[in-house]
């Protein structure tokens, strides 16, 4: 078991010495070295990453944000970490080598430096608004090969995403989430309620008046049908001629109904109609008989194989045409996305007030972030602080807690990158 730290002592001179195990502390100096490889090779992969791709946009420019923000995580937490216990370098530098120095101010000042620097709302939503993402991104939109790379880059991404979902992929989704939820969600109210609204704005009209139009042609162009279907229905004994009249005739009444239907909006048989769809309205809201009608029906629908197959097969028809309108350049998703690109860029250039809201929007992205994460940040350095003691504790303070202090390092770089790519992605997918 590792040894424990004395108490505090009241000076330097007073402190007394760490009681030391030769064959733990060797094991702690390997531990040390490793760790502090890995933070410098981490800061070391973040600057050439940040090299190459330097000046990168798209992918690249991620990347190159990312290695950014890794390397200023990086080299302050190696420098917070160094100036606790030596000057970095070997420089006399003011306010390092803290641990020998000034125990007691350490924790305080460090976790104020690194709030008021880099984690209070002012300085995020100045550095934002300096930044002007919303008007850069307008302007690097506003460049035609920009706006194709962004449509082609989001076609890529489409296509990749739809080759990902399978057949069973979709099949799981009816049967252990949609069916299940649709069970146990009563159908009455909800078919009641939009059969209501939908009355109510005479949605239903311009469906009736389709179904008229299409139903009088249909009769005026299949006069031999309709006359077929009704000589099925007459008298075995009646001669054939009298048959072909009176189902001729009947044929004419029932062109001439239709057509009567169609042209009057005050027809008796679209009263009559909306008076049915009233009733059954009311009825699916408020009657238990016709409600629990609704649900057999429902069920039986769920129960039904089809609706599995005709969720699937939906499916594959629309992941076909999407996959190969969004392959095509000049589909019309692409082409759809060009147009879109090119106007949002355009008011971008020209709306004030968007980029306002953008921007805003942008900067509380990231204030939620720090406000909700950076608490981490601090209390890291804070609580390891609050541990050390006077100059002659130093040494072998870095002893024992060097190595953890190494992933302060390590989650510099990685949590510097991370909120460099929060910030470069909010950046793109908000404009």
């Amino acid at each position: 078991m590792a040894p424990t730290l004395s108490p505090p002592a009241a000076s330097t001179s007073d402190a007394p010495a760490l009681p030391a195990d030769p064959l733990a502390d060797a094991e702690r100096r390997r531990a040390l070295r490793r760790m502090r490889t890995v933070a410098t090779s981490l800061l070391v992969a973040a600057a050439i990453v940040y090299v190459l791709t330097l000046n990168q946009d798209g992918v690249l420019g991620f990347v190159n944000a990312g290695a950014e923000a890794s390397m200023v995580g990086a080299i302050a937490d190696w420098f917070a970490v160094t100036a606790l216990f030596k000057h970095p370098l070997g420089l006399p530098i003011p306010h390092t080598a803290l641990i020998p120095r000034k125990k007691d101010e350490l924790g305080r000042g460090l976790q104020d430096f690194v709030g008021e620097n880099f984690l209070q709302e002012a300085i995020i939503r100045e550095r934002i608004a300096a930044v002007t993402p919303a008007q850069r991104l307008g302007e690097w939109l506003a460049v035609e090969a920009n706006a194709a790379r962004v449509v082609e880059e989001v076609a890529d991404v489409a296509c990749i995403a739809l080759s990902k979902v399978r057949d069973e992929h979709v099949e799981a989704l009816v049967t252990e989430a949609l069916v299940p939820r649709f069970r146990e969600e009563p159908i009455s109210p909800l078919l009641g309620g939009l059969l209501e609204g939908v009355l109510r704005d005479d949605v239903h009209h311009g469906l009736v008046d389709l179904v008229l139009t299409e139903l009088h042609d249909w009769l005026v162009e299949n006069p031999r049908t309709v006359q077929d279907v009704l000589g099925e229905r007459a008298p075995w004994w009646a001669p054939e001629s009298i048959n072909e009249k009176v189902t001729a005739r009947i044929h004419v009444e029932i062109v001439r109904w239709v057509d009567d239907i169609r042209d009057d909006p005050e027809h008796r048989a679209r009263l009559a109609l909306d008076t049915m769809l009233n009733r059954l309205a009311d009825d699916l809201l408020t009657d238990p008989a016709t409600q629990e009608r609704a649900e057999r029906l429902k069920h039986r629908l769920l129960d039904h194989p089809a609706v599995v197959s005709s969720g699937i097969s939906l499916w594959q028809a629309l992941q076909r045409a999407l996959s190969a309108s969004l392959s095509d350049p000049k589909g019309a998703v692409r082409l759809r996305l060009m147009t879109e690109a090119r106007a949002f860029a355009a008011r971008l250039g020209s709306d004030d007030a968007l980029r306002a809201r953008l921007d805003e929007r942008l900067a509380n992205a990231v204030v939620f972030a720090v406000d909700r994460y950076g608490t981490e940040l601090t209390g890291v350095i804070t609580s390891t602080i609050e541990r050390w003691d006077g100059r002659e504790a130093a040494g072998r303070i870095e002893l024992h807690v060097g190595r953890d202090l190494q992933f302060i390092r390590i989650n510099g770089t990685i949590v510097g990158g991370l909120v460099g790519l929060l910030i470069h992605a909010a950046t793109v997918v908000i404009h």
